[in-house]
């Protein structure tokens, strides 16, 4: 939701985003309410629908990005041998080097976790 409304904004066009989890452990279900409720706080509508990365997303997507080093790990063991996808860390554009690690907000109470994240995407 925040890179199609970034791309938008910088009048990017043809380009394909999807959303995608490491793990299946939501699999079906919307994103995280308090996901939401920042998005909305920003005037941003999420109707995402949680699902796991496949192996063919490695061959389908010219990119594919993580947010910090345990999503990097998991993205090289589950990329399949000659994929397309380059894989790359989404805070290396346009951070700090030392803020360049986004944190995953659901494991936080409450939501300044989930506005962090949306600050530094």
């Amino acid at each position: 939701v925040v890179m199609v409304d970034t791309l938008e904004k910088a009048n990017v066009k043809d380009v394909e985003v999807d959303s995608a989890a490491i793990g299946g452990w939501h699999v079906g279900n919307r994103a995280d309410p308090r996901a939401i409720s920042t998005l909305q706080k920003h005037g941003l509508k999420c109707t995402h629908i949680v699902r796991q990365i496949r192996k063919q997303d490695f061959s389908e997507f010219d990119y594919i990005f993580g947010m910090d080093e345990d999503n990097m790990s998991e993205l090289r063991r589950l990329a399949p041998k000659g994929s397309k996808a380059e894989l790359l860390m989404l805070g290396d554009f346009g951070l700090e080097k030392k803020n360049r690690i986004i944190e995953d907000p659901y494991y936080e109470r409450g939501a300044e976790g989930f506005e962090t994240a949306y600050q530094q995407c």
